[in-house]
């Protein structure tokens, strides 16, 4: 029962994504508990974290803020990189996240672990699950195995839909959303309040937004293109 208030209190509420990669201007846990706090006032009511650090932060400074927690990692025998193995199930629940983010693409995951035995310790942690997935079928088999809920994070991520461009992926929220009884989140690509409507219109329960609100270097990236792309033209 615990599993299920979580996602009944986030219906239509806006989760935002707050990350940053050691790669990135913004990586390390000050920064992102700064952050948190930045989109909380601005009306979030959950938080996407990647990081155990960045995770356990997130809790202390917010603890009564719903955490989706994720821990991506490379293994040089998947191309899972969200939540690979148990080890990173486990750090996360740990890290005290009320549910785990897991890539459901269906590809082989590291040692050969299996999705199954991940799904049921995140459930036997009385967490729940968000299934990171790219396409209809991965949605429809993610339910099947225990996904609490199905974002649709890695659509235009993966080989065999790497085409779908630079806007949500509308179809598929609206497919996942008229076959699937768990809650379909939309993730990816959201960049507009108008987007944000198209999705929900669409069928998504809430939506993950991130880049759009806490990569500002991505945001900066998108005007200075385009005024690139307007001074040719003066």
């Amino acid at each position: 029962m615990q599993r299920l208030i979580m996602l009944q209190a986030l219906k239509g509420q806006l989760i935002a994504s707050v990350q940053a990669l050691p790669d990135e201007p913004l990586h390390g846990s000050e920064t992102m508990v700064k952050m948190a706090g930045a989109v909380l006032d601005g009306g979030a009511k959950a938080l996407r974290v990647q990081s155990v650090d960045d995770i356990r932060a997130v809790k202390s400074a917010f603890p009564e803020i719903p955490v989706i927690g994720l821990i991506k990692q490379d293994y040089s025998d998947s191309e899972i990189f969200i939540t690979p193995t148990k080890k990173e199930v486990i750090a996360i629940i740990e890290a005290g996240a009320e549910m785990v983010a897991l890539d459901m693409t269906g590809r082989a995951r590291p040692a050969n672990e299996q999705v199954e035995e991940l799904v049921e310790l995140i459930h036997s942690a009385g967490r729940q699950v968000m299934a990171d997935i790219a396409t209809y079928e991965q949605g429809i088999v993610a339910e099947a195995l225990g996904a609490d809920c199905v974002s649709t994070t890695l659509s235009g991520y993966t080989p065999e839909t790497q085409h779908r461009g630079d806007t949500p992926d509308f179809s598929l929220i609206r497919r996942l959303s008229q076959s699937l009884s768990v809650p379909v989140i939309a993730e990816g690509r959201i960049w507009s309040p108008a987007q944000l409507g198209q999705v929900l219109a669409a069928g998504a329960y809430t939506a993950v937004v991130g880049s759009a609100i806490t990569r500002p270097q991505l945001i900066a990236k998108r005007f200075s293109d385009a005024m690139a792309s307007y001074s040719e033209d003066v």
